[in-house]
């Protein structure tokens, strides 16, 4: 997993990152795998960018090399506003398919209660990402303050505001859980503590299998919003048809105090780490070709979207998926 805290690209990450890749390309419903999730949450951190980059550069690089079907290669974003547009704009730029994404995706919870198109400001997540090159979705959406969520964001993503420009949604989240943004459960909590080794079916104090119960009116408010829509897939064919008569953002540059990376620089090599220290006297954050021995670690911390974190490579774009664009 890379850490905006101490930025490295390094063999290790890699091998893991290859290693969820070889499981998951043998199953024909992996719809495609992110190289992170929310890995930047402050803007003056906005230099671990280029190691974000470089993941799904080499990720895309070792799936090619293995012949393994063309699985899309994302990110998902935590929604910085002092980040937007520049960051979805820098995973994308460049003009080389090698190296920029394959789609880009936002954790977004700005629709809450009895809010509305222009006052969540999905207005300007529309306008942010008008014309743009690659497939952008909703990794996560579903405020859950004030109770009951009422999913009213799903009418404009689905709907005539934003459909011929964001490819749908995911609902966060399946399994009801402690931050209690779950659709369903199945089964009282259990202290962790006191399960049984052989209850494999609990993970964290939650039963993670058997019969769902859907959480009330939370499940009912989804499915009646679901009921509403009509949704139409894209078969790759017609997209990719569209998608010639779009250019290549353009590379944001850097500003002081603002967007830290050179859009147009060249991506970390494997083996880089970037050296903060050496670049405090400089306005634009640069990286040393230092070998680095970190390992590939699995952790959770605090995010701007409440703490929810997926470690390391999230694969199959998990979750409650309506309407993503048919690419395989």
């Amino acid at each position: 997993m890379i850490e905006q805290d101490e930025p490295a690209w390094n063999q290790t990450q890699l091998t893991a990152y290859e290693k969820v890749l070889d499981e998951f390309q043998q199953y024909d419903n992996t719809a495609g795998v992110f190289v992170g999730n929310e890995v930047l949450t402050f803007a003056n951190e906005s230099d671990t960018a280029p190691y974000v980059k470089a993941a799904a550069r080499d990720v895309k690089a070792y799936r090619n090399s293995k012949k393994y079907r063309p699985i899309p290669v994302g990110y998902s974003a935590a929604d910085i506003p002092d980040l937007r547009p520049m960051l979805q704009n820098y995973m994308a730029c460049g003009g080389n398919a090698s190296e920029s994404l394959d789609f880009f995706s936002l954790n977004a919870y700005e629709w809450c209660g009895g809010s509305s198109y222009s006052v969540s400001g999905y207005n300007q997540l529309e306008a942010n990402a008008s014309g743009y090159d690659i497939p952008i979705f909703f990794s996560e959406t579903g405020c859950n303050k004030p109770e009951p969520r009422t999913f009213d964001d799903q009418a404009s993503i689905f709907g005539p505001e934003m459909d011929n420009t964001w490819s749908g949604a995911i609902i966060y989240e399946w399994i009801q859980e402690s931050n209690n943004y779950g659709l369903v459960n199945y089964g009282p909590s259990a202290n962790p503590s006191t399960v049984a080794a052989s209850a494999t079916n609990v993970q964290d104090g939650y039963t993670r299998s058997g019969t769902p119960t859907p959480v009330s009116p939370d499940y009912s408010n989804l499915k009646s919003q679901w009921a509403t829509l009509t949704p139409a897939g894209v078969k790759l064919s017609a997209y990719s048809a569209s998608a010639t008569s779009l250019s290549p953002v353009a590379c944001p540059s850097s500003t002081s105090g603002g967007w830290e990376v050179n859009g147009n620089a060249a991506l970390p090599t494997l083996g880089q780490t970037l050296n903060r220290a050496a670049a405090s006297s400089s306005a634009t954050r640069t990286t040393s070709a230092t070998a680095s021995a970190a390992s590939a670690t699995t952790t959770k911390k605090g995010t701007a979207s409440g703490g929810r974190e997926i470690a390391g490579m999230s694969v199959g774009l998990a979750g409650v998926l309506l309407g993503f664009i048919v690419w395989l």
